[in-house]
């Protein structure tokens, strides 16, 4: 699930790259620049940067936040940066990076994620407003003379973000204790914030298969709580969701744990889908 630390000799040529680049940063000579790791704490920077400042992540499009490896640029991108927007924990190739060479100003989002088996933090709205708020600290730091845009910025996000807790705490109102039964444990966050029962075919790490024993547990607590809708992520396996809803009779559906984002999509969009499939598929 998580990826290994870069080899020491090619982080070695990175940080020296790093450490000797004359390039401007990516925002220009004089501009504030964000670097981010993870789809979802970009989306946080670019909504309370605004215009005031330029973010750009170390993941394209498509990229699983999990999956990242580094390259020399990238490296250099994040040591010229203003700000980097980092979850410690989550991607160790780049916390050996930052840890060789810290960044002047670095926000931590690990407190948010205060499960350490569990990264996804980002699946409450409620966490993610509160990153907002440390995202215009940081950057009303480097840049007072934009301290009140950020913090136009900040507001403007917790607003939607209030929004969306609201929509998700409205529509899931009557499913208080319903069972959330997933491939994988990405959702705990999302199920404690309203109130569900996350019940994961598998732990945390989508790539270990469940044990029969697990499987026939589940397919015991599916059956006696009448659940209706298997959850599974766009981009796992769903052979082993699908085999289960097999047995119980039950639709499938697709949850997203908004590590891999495509083009055209946002955190926002896939929450909203997320809500959606919700609706629909809880026995509630």
């Amino acid at each position: 699930m998580r990826s290994a630390p870069l080899a020491g000799g090619v982080l070695a040529l990175a940080l020296l790259a790093a450490c000797g680049s004359t390039d401007p940063p990516a925002g220009g000579e004089d501009g504030t620049t964000v670097v981010t790791t993870s789809h979802p704490l970009q989306y946080t920077a670019e909504a309370v940067a605004g215009d005031r400042a330029s973010v750009s992540s170390v993941l394209a499009a498509g990229d699983d936040s999990h999956n990242t490896e580094i390259s020399t640029r990238q490296v250099a991108e994040m040591v010229d940066a203003d700000v980097v927007v980092h979850l410690s924990g989550l991607q160790p190739a780049i916390d050996t990076a930052l840890s060789a060479r810290p960044p002047q100003h670095l926000v931590d989002a690990v407190q948010y994620a205060d499960d350490e088996n569990d990264p996804h933090f980002w699946l409450d709205p409620v966490r993610m407003a509160s990153l907002g708020q440390d995202v215009a600290a940081a950057l009303s730091e480097v840049d007072p003379e934009g301290a009140a845009d950020y913090e136009a910025g900040a507001a403007a996000f917790a607003t939607e973000m209030d929004q969306l807790d609201a929509d998700y705490a409205t529509a899931l109102a009557g499913c208080r204790d319903a069972a959330l039964v997933t491939s994988h444990e990405a959702f705990g966050y999302l199920a404690q914030r309203y109130g569900l029962r996350q019940i994961g075919i598998a732990g945390v790490d989508p790539e270990v298969e469940p044990s029969p024993a697990r499987v026939r547990d589940v397919l015991e607590v599916a059956r006696e709580n009448d659940v209706t809708t298997i959850f599974f992520e766009e981009t796992a396996n769903p052979a082993v969701a699908e085999k289960l809803a097999g047995d119980l009779g039950v639709q499938t559906a697709v949850l997203h744990p908004v590590e891999r984002v495509e083009e055209g999509q946002d955190y926002l969009s896939l929450m909203q889908e997320n809500l959606q499939a919700l609706r629909t598929g809880l026995n509630c």
